[in-house]
């Protein structure tokens, strides 16, 4: 199956390509910040609102979650994180004339590039079944027709409740508790497609699942391995925080299949040396791994160091931590000593030697952290995989000390904290007994769906209505054709939006957009005080968690982009109004109007938040209990850490076929498209394009330039996307890459991890078809 190009792709025609960077940031970097901000902004808009990005009386970045330290800049924000302030803070707006002006075919006909630069959505917007444009509807009236529809369901279980990562603390408590308070788990959210093969390795090693480390870990760490991820685009301000380490003299191992330009070099735009010197050499050492090789060479590396403690005993394991923390040692051990090197090196894609050199940097360090983000939780193994990065940093104790552990980096901006209030399909019993000790109704305890579950049940017609709160789920998605066709099939489709994006083209027969306010702006809600001056009756500020368990405080400086948006604690608690009418559990229209009443129950609902109100009022927040981290105490079902057994299956690839991974471009934050140009990559002008070897090209008679189909193949047959430039490009051979979403068509929606149900978006095997209409080929 194929899906056809939207018809306003930038495609081949303007694409240039130039030799990738092999550094990052520096003057570039901050004039392509101003510039993309200014054109969305203004000048005098811009200056207002960066100044608050990331500051502790500010508001928290939509983009990433990485974290902000004790001493922030005045300039505490990176290139990707100023285009996602642009695009929220712009003064480009979207009305009810828009939508009489484009029917929904006619939306679905333009891409995501496109639909996010119209603006911001100013007021609610409803689809009636039967019509092909939206209409505008008053708040009463969209709650009501939510409620109407969800009364009508046979089973509360018929609805399916979505959840982005850019979701507050507060909305997404007061989500949860709508959702169970209707009497369902279907809670799919962001990380069932990123990080939740992360989350389903770490609990079962670790009993936590996040990370256990800090950012001054970061910064004291001997030796930091950066796994399957590009933080120059991605997470840029973590350059700043490896350029820190390598100050403090750290050792950086880049394990990855692209090189990518910010862990080459790093120009850091905060200090004089970066804007106008050579900048840090971030990445020490360069292991350019075949994709999925990465299970084999962490099995590898612990072999070799158990070799290594057998010729001299107790001089590299961390014997008195396995024997008093651990459990299951000797079965890992006696697993690795069968592990056979040619299949290493075959799934690797490299040599033993370059293993035994990076094993020795592993031998001269006392602390070790390993970071990974998507290029290691989007696999068939991911868990296996993430469980095997467990065993490595426990055979040297490297977990619950300072400077080592584990460091999964996630992506958007509070996707964390969402899981901690609550937003997850399979909730734990004690997180249940808590909601119903504190609000007096039985939550279900039936596991909900999460996002490939869902949409099987809205494919199925056994989902009928679906809400969302933020995010872009017909993008985000796998199986592109299959999903879309699923949510035409809902009843009713509901999206919390901000911006434009292909969700709302491709709906439900009947569907709303329901816009709320962005981080950028002012919260100052029924009692007309947003929490900043001494009146804080309202406590109009909600808070967010990052990627290392801070919580702190996010307020926005700007006025609302319209007079009728609503905040999303206030979508939420008057749909509920709306749907439970006079709630004896929970006083829903307090909430709307109080989020210090939703921060009191959360106090007493979720560990770590005790006296939550006040802790989150003292400047930069505070930081969630981490056992592991700070006591060496592994809350898993055996009490202890727990090394685990992995057996390495090695990915083999038919051939003629290539090996490839979805990626995102310099110009992207998740589906969001800031524009066509992916800098560090040497891509102008497009996105339609796959980056292959060019001995790969040279053995498929193919040449640099040449357009091709990507076609997948799998057991239900061929999914294509259509119409990608070939560029020739120093990746791992036998590997190739392509940005998402465009290529989530290849994805099959049964093409998951094992125990993650994560989609397999970073090994789908593909081969390349000359395309017969190129205009530029002989």
């Amino acid at each position: 199956m194929a899906r056809k190009a939207p018809r306003d792709e930038v495609g081949e025609d303007g694409l240039k390509v130039s030799p990738p960077k092999e550094w990052a940031a520096g003057i570039p970097g901050v004039t392509r910040s101003l510039l993309a901000a200014q054109a969305q902004m203004g000048a005098g808009r811009t200056l207002l609102t960066l100044a608050g990005v990331n500051q502790k009386e500010g508001f928290d970045c939509p983009g990433c979650a990485w974290p902000e330290g004790d001493h922030r800049s005045p300039a505490e924000f990176c290139e990707n994180g100023a285009k996602a302030v642009a695009e929220e803070a712009t003064v480009r707006r979207v009305t009810a004339d828009f939508f009489a002006r484009h029917s929904v075919d006619d939306l679905a006909r333009h891409t995501d590039h496109w639909l996010g630069q119209q603006g911001r959505l100013t007021s609610p917007m409803h689809r009636a079944p039967g019509s092909d444009h939206y209409v505008p509807v008053s708040w009463q009236d969209a709650f009501s027709i939510v409620a109407r529809e969800l009364r009508a369901l046979d089973d509360p279980d018929e609805a399916l409740f979505y959840t982005s990562g850019r979701t507050s603390n507060e909305a997404a408590f007061a989500y949860q508790l709508l959702v169970r308070r209707f009497g369902t788990n279907n809670l799919p959210d962001c990380s069932n497609m990123c990080h939740e093969s992360s989350g389903s390795a770490l609990n079962q090693t670790l009993g936590i699942g996040k990370g256990t480390v800090s950012l001054e870990d970061l910064h004291r760490a001997d030796l930091i391995f950066v796994v399957g991820q590009n933080p120059g685009t991605n997470h840029p301000r973590m350059l700043s925080a490896l350029e820190r380490a390598k100050r403090g003299g750290a050792r950086i191992v880049a394990v990855n299949p692209l090189p990518e330009a910010g862990l080459l070099r790093f120009k850091n735009p905060q200090r004089i040396s970066g804007l106008v010197g050579k900048g840090t050499t971030l990445a020490d050492r360069f292991l350019q791994i075949r994709l999925n090789g990465d299970l084999a060479l962490f099995k590898a590396m612990s072999l070799l160091l158990l070799q290594a403690e057998d010729a001299a005993p107790g001089t590299v394991a961390d014997r008195d931590f396995v024997e008093t923390h651990t459990l299951g040692f000797d079965a890992w051990a006696q697993d690795l000593r069968s592990l056979d090197w040619a299949e290493v090196e075959e799934a690797t894609g490299l040599d033993r030697p370059a293993i035994e050199e990076t094993v020795r940097e592993v031998l001269d360090a006392k602390s070790v952290i390993v970071c990974w983000a998507m290029g290691l939780t989007q696999h068939k193994n991911s868990v296996a995989t993430i469980r095997e990065v467990v065993n490595f940093l426990l055979l040297r104790g490297n977990v619950g000390r300072p400077g080592a552990g584990v460091c999964p980096v996630r992506g958007h901006s509070n996707v964390q904290g969402d899981r901690t209030m609550g937003i997850y399909e399979r909730p734990p019993a004690w997180f249940l007994d808590a909601l119903r000790a504190e609000f007096g109704f039985e939550p279900p305890r039936e596991h909900g769906f999460d996002t490939v579950e869902a949409i099987r049940a809205l494919r199925s017609g056994r989902a009928k209505v679906f809400v969302a709160m933020g995010g872009n789920f017909v993008a985000a998605t796998p199986d592109t054709a299959v999903t879309e066709e699923a949510m035409r099939r809902a009843r009713l489709t509901v999206q919390v939006s901000t911006k434009l994006n292909r969700s709302h083209a491709v709906c439900g027969r009947e569907a709303l957009i329901l816009p709320t306010l962005g981080r950028t702006e002012r919260d100052t809600g029924p009692g007309g005080t947003d929490g900043t001056g001494p009146d804080d009756r309202a406590g109009r500020f909600v808070t967010v968690e990052d990627s290392m368990g801070l919580v702190h405080a996010s307020r926005g400086k700007l006025a609302p982009a319209s007079g009728d948006l609503l905040s999303e604690v206030e979508i939420v608690c008057g749909l509920a109004a709306e749907l439970f009418g006079d709630d004896p559990h929970v006083p829903w229209k307090e909430f709307a109007a109080d989020y210090d009443a939703i921060r009191d129950r959360i106090s007493r609902v979720v560990p770590g938040f005790d006296d939550f109100n006040a802790r989150v009022r003292a400047p930069g927040g505070f930081a969630l209990p981490n056992a592991p981290r700070d006591e060496r105490r592994f809350p898993t079902a055996t009490g202890k850490a727990n090394f685990t057994v992995n057996p390495l299956e090695v990915l083999r690839v038919p051939p003629g076929r290539l090996l490839l991974q979805t990626v995102r471009s310099h110009d992207q934050y998740n589906t969001t498209i800031y524009g066509m140009d992916d800098h560090y990559r040497g891509v102008r002008g497009g996105r339609r394009v796959v980056f292959v070897h060019a001995g790969d090209l040279a053995e498929r008679n193919l040449s640099d330039g040449d357009l091709v189909d990507l076609v997948s193949e799998w057991p239900d047959g061929e999914r294509r996307a259509e119409a990608f430039r070939v560029i020739a490009y120093p990746t791992a051979r036998g590997c190739c890459a392509a940005y998402f979403p465009e290529t989530n068509v290849l994805v099959p929606l049964d093409s998951v991890a094992d125990t993650s149900n994560t989609p397999t978006s970073k090994s789908v095997v593909v081969r390349l078809v000359l395309r017969a209409d190129d205009p530029e080929r002989p």
